[in-house]
Protein backbone atom coordinates (compact mmCIF):
# COMPACT_ATOMS: atom_id res chain seq x y z
CA UNK A 1 0.00 0.00 0.00
CA UNK A 2 1.68 3.07 -1.01
CA UNK A 3 1.53 6.27 1.07
CA UNK A 4 -0.13 9.74 -0.08
CA UNK A 5 1.84 12.71 0.30
CA UNK A 6 0.44 15.21 3.27
CA UNK A 7 -2.27 17.90 1.90
CA UNK A 8 -0.86 20.91 1.56
CA UNK A 9 -2.57 24.19 3.70
CA UNK A 10 -6.13 25.20 2.15
CA UNK A 11 -9.22 27.49 2.82
CA UNK A 12 -12.09 24.91 2.46
CA UNK A 13 -15.20 26.43 0.22
CA UNK A 14 -18.67 24.80 0.56
CA UNK A 15 -20.29 24.56 -2.80
CA UNK A 16 -22.83 22.56 -4.68
CA UNK A 17 -20.37 20.29 -5.96
CA UNK A 18 -18.97 20.04 -2.44
CA UNK A 19 -16.34 21.36 -0.58
CA UNK A 20 -13.80 23.07 -2.49
CA UNK A 21 -10.09 23.71 -1.40
CA UNK A 22 -8.23 27.00 -2.24
CA UNK A 23 -4.62 28.44 -1.75
CA UNK A 24 -2.88 31.21 -2.65
CA UNK A 25 0.59 32.86 -3.13
CA UNK A 26 1.96 35.79 -0.86
CA UNK A 27 0.86 37.66 -3.72
CA UNK A 28 -2.87 36.44 -2.50
CA UNK A 29 -2.96 34.94 -6.44
CA UNK A 30 -5.02 31.77 -6.47
CA UNK A 31 -2.64 29.18 -7.16
CA UNK A 32 -5.24 25.79 -6.36
CA UNK A 33 -8.89 25.31 -6.20
CA UNK A 34 -10.43 21.48 -6.33
CA UNK A 35 -12.84 19.37 -4.44
CA UNK A 36 -11.88 17.87 -1.45
CA UNK A 37 -13.04 14.40 -0.80
CA UNK A 38 -12.85 12.50 2.37
CA UNK A 39 -11.60 9.23 0.35
CA UNK A 40 -8.03 10.19 1.52
CA UNK A 41 -9.56 9.48 4.79
CA UNK A 42 -8.12 12.83 5.69
CA UNK A 43 -9.03 17.04 5.54
CA UNK A 44 -5.73 19.28 4.51
CA UNK A 45 -4.80 21.80 7.36
CA UNK A 46 -6.50 25.07 7.53
CA UNK A 47 -3.70 27.31 6.60
CA UNK A 48 -2.07 29.71 9.25
CA UNK A 49 -2.13 33.49 9.62
CA UNK A 50 -4.35 36.30 7.95
CA UNK A 51 -7.38 35.36 5.63
CA UNK A 52 -6.08 36.05 2.34
CA UNK A 53 -8.02 39.42 0.87
CA UNK A 54 -8.80 37.65 -2.84
CA UNK A 55 -10.40 34.35 -0.13
CA UNK A 56 -13.65 36.59 -0.04
CA UNK A 57 -13.41 37.65 -3.52
CA UNK A 58 -13.31 33.96 -4.87
CA UNK A 59 -16.57 32.81 -2.04
CA UNK A 60 -18.40 35.50 -3.64
CA UNK A 61 -17.53 34.86 -7.72
CA UNK A 62 -17.96 31.23 -6.87
CA UNK A 63 -21.25 31.70 -5.02
CA UNK A 64 -22.60 33.53 -8.01
CA UNK A 65 -21.21 31.11 -10.66
CA UNK A 66 -23.22 27.98 -8.95
CA UNK A 67 -26.16 30.53 -8.95
CA UNK A 68 -25.94 30.81 -11.98
CA UNK A 69 -25.39 34.86 -12.30
CA UNK A 70 -21.37 34.77 -13.14
CA UNK A 71 -19.76 33.37 -16.39
CA UNK A 72 -16.25 35.29 -16.18
CA UNK A 73 -13.86 35.28 -12.84
CA UNK A 74 -11.47 37.80 -12.67
CA UNK A 75 -9.50 36.48 -9.61
CA UNK A 76 -5.79 36.79 -10.27
CA UNK A 77 -4.55 33.64 -11.26
CA UNK A 78 -1.39 32.22 -10.93
CA UNK A 79 -0.78 27.82 -11.39
CA UNK A 80 2.46 26.14 -11.79
CA UNK A 81 3.25 23.94 -14.49
CA UNK A 82 5.51 23.47 -17.22
CA UNK A 83 5.65 25.68 -20.17
CA UNK A 84 3.63 23.70 -22.07
CA UNK A 85 0.96 22.91 -19.24
CA UNK A 86 0.80 26.70 -19.02
CA UNK A 87 0.24 27.10 -22.67
CA UNK A 88 -2.83 24.08 -22.72
CA UNK A 89 -4.28 25.95 -19.37
CA UNK A 90 -4.74 29.61 -21.44
CA UNK A 91 -6.30 28.21 -23.97
CA UNK A 92 -8.69 26.07 -21.95
CA UNK A 93 -9.81 30.04 -20.51
CA UNK A 94 -10.24 31.07 -24.39
CA UNK A 95 -13.66 28.25 -23.73
CA UNK A 96 -16.22 30.15 -23.39
CA UNK A 97 -18.90 29.37 -20.76
CA UNK A 98 -22.20 27.13 -21.95
CA UNK A 99 -19.44 25.55 -24.48
CA UNK A 100 -17.00 22.66 -24.83
CA UNK A 101 -14.32 21.22 -27.20
CA UNK A 102 -13.09 18.06 -27.77
CA UNK A 103 -9.32 16.85 -26.47
CA UNK A 104 -8.63 16.95 -30.52
CA UNK A 105 -10.41 20.22 -30.73
CA UNK A 106 -7.77 21.16 -27.81
CA UNK A 107 -4.54 20.17 -29.64
CA UNK A 108 -5.18 20.96 -32.63
CA UNK A 109 -5.80 24.91 -31.01
CA UNK A 110 -2.31 24.12 -29.77
CA UNK A 111 -1.51 23.81 -33.66
CA UNK A 112 -0.29 20.71 -33.21
CA UNK A 113 -2.93 17.40 -33.40
CA UNK A 114 -0.35 14.82 -32.35
CA UNK A 115 -0.05 16.37 -28.78
CA UNK A 116 -3.55 15.47 -27.61
CA UNK A 117 -3.04 12.92 -25.14
CA UNK A 118 0.06 15.57 -23.66
CA UNK A 119 -2.86 17.86 -23.97
CA UNK A 120 -5.22 15.65 -22.43
CA UNK A 121 -2.25 15.26 -19.32
CA UNK A 122 -1.94 18.93 -19.06
CA UNK A 123 -5.68 19.37 -18.69
CA UNK A 124 -5.63 16.60 -16.20
CA UNK A 125 -3.43 18.53 -13.96
CA UNK A 126 -4.99 21.93 -14.15
CA UNK A 127 -4.61 23.02 -10.46
CA UNK A 128 -7.66 25.08 -10.59
CA UNK A 129 -10.42 23.42 -11.45
CA UNK A 130 -13.52 25.25 -12.77
CA UNK A 131 -12.05 29.30 -12.94
CA UNK A 132 -9.43 27.34 -15.96
CA UNK A 133 -12.38 25.35 -16.83
CA UNK A 134 -10.84 22.14 -17.81
CA UNK A 135 -14.45 20.35 -17.35
CA UNK A 136 -15.17 21.87 -20.67
CA UNK A 137 -13.09 19.21 -22.23
CA UNK A 138 -14.87 16.34 -23.36
CA UNK A 139 -14.37 13.04 -25.46
CA UNK A 140 -14.87 13.06 -29.76
CA UNK A 141 -17.93 11.38 -28.90
CA UNK A 142 -19.58 14.03 -26.63
CA UNK A 143 -18.66 11.63 -23.77
CA UNK A 144 -17.56 12.89 -20.17
CA UNK A 145 -14.36 11.55 -20.22
CA UNK A 146 -12.17 11.31 -16.86
CA UNK A 147 -12.45 14.37 -14.64
CA UNK A 148 -9.87 15.09 -11.36
CA UNK A 149 -12.95 16.45 -9.35
CA UNK A 150 -15.02 13.60 -10.55
CA UNK A 151 -17.28 12.63 -13.12
CA UNK A 152 -20.29 13.80 -11.31
CA UNK A 153 -18.69 17.54 -10.69
CA UNK A 154 -17.93 17.58 -14.57
CA UNK A 155 -21.00 16.40 -15.36
CA UNK A 156 -22.79 19.10 -12.13
CA UNK A 157 -20.65 21.92 -14.03
CA UNK A 158 -22.13 21.58 -17.33
CA UNK A 159 -25.34 21.15 -16.48
CA UNK A 160 -25.14 24.18 -14.82
CA UNK A 161 -23.14 26.06 -17.94
CA UNK A 162 -26.45 24.95 -20.10
CA UNK A 163 -24.35 22.24 -22.14
CA UNK A 164 -25.71 18.92 -20.64
CA UNK A 165 -29.05 18.01 -20.61
CA UNK A 166 -30.83 15.04 -18.99
CA UNK A 167 -33.79 13.50 -19.70
CA UNK A 168 -35.48 11.25 -16.06
CA UNK A 169 -33.41 8.06 -16.16
CA UNK A 170 -31.06 8.45 -18.77
CA UNK A 171 -27.28 8.55 -19.41
CA UNK A 172 -26.34 12.48 -20.11
CA UNK A 173 -26.22 13.71 -23.35
CA UNK A 174 -24.58 16.66 -24.83
CA UNK A 175 -26.78 16.05 -27.81
CA UNK A 176 -30.03 16.23 -26.58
Amino acid sequence: MSVLPPLPPLHRLPSSVGVLGAAFNDAGRLTQLWRLRESRGEWPPEPEGPEPKALGFLKRQLDSYFAGTLRDFNIPLEPSGTDFQMRVWKELQRIPYGKTISYLELAKRLEDEKCIRAAARANGANPISILIPCHRVIGSDGSLTGYGGGLDMKEHLLKLEGVLHRQEGAQPSLFD
